[in-house]
């Protein structure tokens, strides 16, 4: 199955990238266009999904931008990696948890790459390293298209976190690669779509 793959060197800005997932998302509804697969990182932004609460926000100035997603508060900012994607899964398996374990498993190879032993946790989706959560995933699924994706945290300002409750957590339990590996290790953004692409086929 053909895949869209798209690598965005700028950052984009977090409307604009749901407004383009949104489009593909009815574009394969239909069954027009290609599934997509996208890297790209965001300014800082913070969002609340669907099973987001107010007393999650602990800066009451912050800027809130609601979305459709599965999940709580999380953020995104720069020298974070976001994988969105828009799968058909009418044309693959239709099992979810299928997906969120394939997400799962990709990220984990990935961290790999720099000697990081990353686990799942039944309880919390997302990947942890350490007791301290180093990537999240927030996903929505409507008539089996499954959309949104996972971020990583590379080598972003964590500090930023100290203003929510990232996914209901203690801010305090969030890590990246940075504070968890001297490994330098280049072309992350083709390294997670080699390994993504790989893993999403066998679904």
């Amino acid at each position: 199955m053909s895949i869209d793959i798209k690598i965005s060197k700028r950052r984009i800005s977090y409307k604009i990238a749901m407004k383009v997932l949104q489009e593909r998302v009815e574009k394969l509804k239909v069954n027009r266009g290609k599934e997509l697969l996208w890297v790209l990182e965001h300014s800082t932004t913070y969002t609340a999904g669907i099973r987001s609460k107010n007393n999650e926000i602990i800066d009451k100035k912050i800027k809130i931008i609601k979305t459709n997603r599965g999940g709580k508060i999380t953020l995104h900012n720069p020298g974070q990696k976001i994988i969105y994607f828009a799968l058909d899964l009418n044309k693959r398996k239709k099992d979810i948890r299928k997906l969120i374990n394939t997400i799962e498993e990709s990220i984990i190879e990935f961290l790999s790459l720099w000697k990081i032993r990353g686990k799942k946790d039944r309880k919390n989706i997302g990947i942890w390293v350490n007791k301290k959560k180093i990537a999240a995933i927030g996903l929505r699924v409507s008539k089996w298209i499954a959309f949104h994706g996972c971020s990583i945290n590379i080598n972003n300002d964590l500090d930023q976190y100290f203003k929510i409750m990232p996914c209901g957590l203690d801010n305090q339990k969030i890590t990246s690669i940075n504070n968890e590996s001297k490994l330098v290790v280049k072309n992350v953004e083709k390294k997670l779509i080699k390994i993504f692409t790989k893993n999403i086929k066998k679904i």
